[in-house]
C-alpha cells in the first residue's frame, strides 16, 4: 500500500479494561477512498478498536495516525491532548443509537458541530447542514425533532451530521443494529452512496451483504486480534481461518 495514499495507520494497538485484554496489538492501514468492513463476534474488540482511532477510548499502547497526524498512546501531557483534539477533527463517528439531541431540530443537530466546535457562522452552518440533510433524503424534515422520526431517518440524520464536518474518514459503529429490519435498507443505501463518492469509511457491522457488495476490504476480528482480512468475495465465500468459517456459518453465509 503506497504510504502517500494511507489516511489511517494504526500500529500495535493494545487496550485493556482492568485485567481484560480487549485489543492485543492490532495494526491496520487504510488508504484514501477505501471502505473497510470489520466483522466478528460480540466481544472481539471491533467497537473498541473503532473508538480508539478517535480516542473515545484511550489505548494503553500503540500509535494512531490520521492524515499524517500521529498520536502515541503512551505519551502524556498537554501535547498529547492537543494532538488528540486535532485528530478528532479529522474523523467523524456514526453511533448505533443516533446520539441526536432530543430538544433540537434535525438541522440544529447537524449544525451543532459546525457552530460549537468549528466556530462557523450560523447562516453558513445552516446552509451546509440543509445541503447534507437533502443529500441523505431528509430535506423535507429540517425542522422535525428526533421523536418525530423513524429510526432509519434518525440514523440518516446522524450520517448527515458526520458528513457536514467534511472528515477524512467516517467511523460507523454498527449503524443498523438498533433498527427494525425494514428500516435497515434505507441506511445502507445512504452509506453505499457515500462510499461511491469516495469517502473513506470504517464500518463495524453484521450486515454481510453490505460488506460483500460495498466494502473494498473485510477485516475479521476475534478475541482482540485480526485473524483474517482480504477481498470481500474471498473472505466471505472462501474464508481460510476456522474462526471466520464458524462465524460466517452461523450468519448463514457458508
Amino acid at each position: 500500500m503506497e504510504k502517500e495514499n494511507v489516511v489511517i495507520s494504526v500500529k500495535d494497538l493494545y487496550m485493556s479494561f482492568g485485567d481484560l485484554e480487549v485489543l492485543k496489538g492490532v495494526s491496520m492501514d487504510i488508504k484514501k477512498g477505501e471502505v473497510v468492513a470489520i466483522l466478528g463476534p460480540s466481544g472481539s474488540g471491533k467497537t473498541t478498536f473503532l473508538r480508539c482511532i478517535n480516542f473515545l477510548e484511550r489505548a494503553q499502547k500503540g500509535t494512531v495516525n490520521v492524515s499524517g497526524l500521529e498520536v502515541d498512546c503512551e505519551e502524556e501531557g498537554h501535547a498529547k491532548k492537543k494532538k488528540m483534539i486535532e485528530l478528532r477533527r479529522k474523523t467523524a463517528m456514526v453511533f448505533q443509537n443516533y446520539n441526536l439531541l432530543s430538544h433540537r431540530t434535525l438541522v440544529e443537530n447537524v449544525m451543532e458541530g459546525l457552530v460549537i466546535v468549528r466556530k462557523m457562522d450560523k447562516k453558513e452552518a445552516y446552509r451546509r447542514s440543509k445541503e447534507m440533510l437533502e443529500k441523505v433524503g431528509l430535506g423535507e424534515r429540517l425542522n422535525y425533532y428526533p421523536h418525530m422520526l423513524s429510526g432509519g431517518q434518525k440514523q440518516r440524520a446522524s450520517i448527515a451530521r458526520a458528513l457536514v464536518l467534511n472528515p477524512d474518514v467516517i467511523l460507523f459503529d454498527e449503524p443498523t443494529s438498533a433498527l427494525d429490519p425494514e428500516l435497515v435498507g434505507e441506511v445502507l443505501d445512504t452509506m453505499r452512496k457515500i462510499a461511491e463518492e469516495g469517502m473513506t469509511m470504517i464500518v463495524v457491522t453484521h450486515e454481510i451483504g453490505f460488506a460483500r457488495n460495498v466494502a473494498s476490504r473485510i477485516v475479521f476480528m476475534d478475541n482482540g486480534v485480526i485473524v483474517e482480512e482480504g477481498n470481500p468475495k474471498d473472505v466471505i465465500e472462501h474464508p481460510q481461518n476456522p474462526r471466520t468459517q464458524k462465524f460466517l456459518s452461523k450468519m448463514g453465509n457458508k
